[in-house]
């Protein structure tokens, strides 16, 4: 039996160049950004080309989000906000924290691209008697009504996405520190 699979890298199209491995070089070589491999808008090659970290929603959006997470400074940004759902950027200097919280109607997912933390979860404020260790690739479930703290326990930034349902934050929200995001929570009551 004859197996397409080894023959070519993508049965479907047998003489594309981009899954022809003896083409490649000649055919990315050419090209400074490669598209087809790494999007230009957050190829480190083409720094130039970069788009702003900003908030594109509602509007349909793609995005390399480890690039995106790990090219933020700011203390939060949103990057995406629709009707049921936003992604925020953070970015938490050593020895900070996103500081306890919770959100009575959303769940949120957190995941860590760079650095070093320890999460704390619990029913109040007072009990958080859930904790553990997370590293660059961990991924942290927060159900709604859950207290929770997120600390950078390492020793440069810590780098996250996090995403509510529903929103958690206003449309176009950027946080340069935590000092800022403390003060527009006491200002606006989010």
């Amino acid at each position: 039996m004859c197996n397409f699979y080894e023959m070519y890298p993508c049965p479907y199209y047998v003489n594309t160049p981009m899954y022809n491995p003896y083409n490649m070089y000649y055919v990315y070589g050419m090209y400074p950004c490669p598209y087809c491999i790494d999007p230009p808008i957050y190829n480190s090659d083409c720094s130039k080309q970069f788009t702003k970290l900003k908030d594109y929603g509602p509007e349909p959006f793609v995005v390399n989000i480890e690039k995106a997470t790990k090219r933020n400074n700011t203390y939060r940004t949103a990057l995406w906000t629709g009707d049921d759902l936003q992604v925020t950027l953070m970015s938490i200097k050593p020895g900070e924290d996103i500081g306890l919280e919770v959100h009575p109607k959303g769940d949120q997912f957190i995941r860590i691209e760079e650095g070093q933390g320890l999460v704390k979860m619990g029913d109040s404020k007072d009990k958080l008697d859930y904790q553990r260790k997370v590293y660059d690739d961990y991924a942290i479930m927060i159900p709604a009504g859950k207290w929770h703290n997120v600390i950078n326990t390492g020793d440069k930034p810590l780098k996250l996405y996090a995403i509510y349902g529903p929103p958690e934050h206003p449309r176009g929200t950027v946080h340069e520190t935590k000092a800022d995001a403390e003060a527009a929570e006491e200002n606006y009551g989010y």
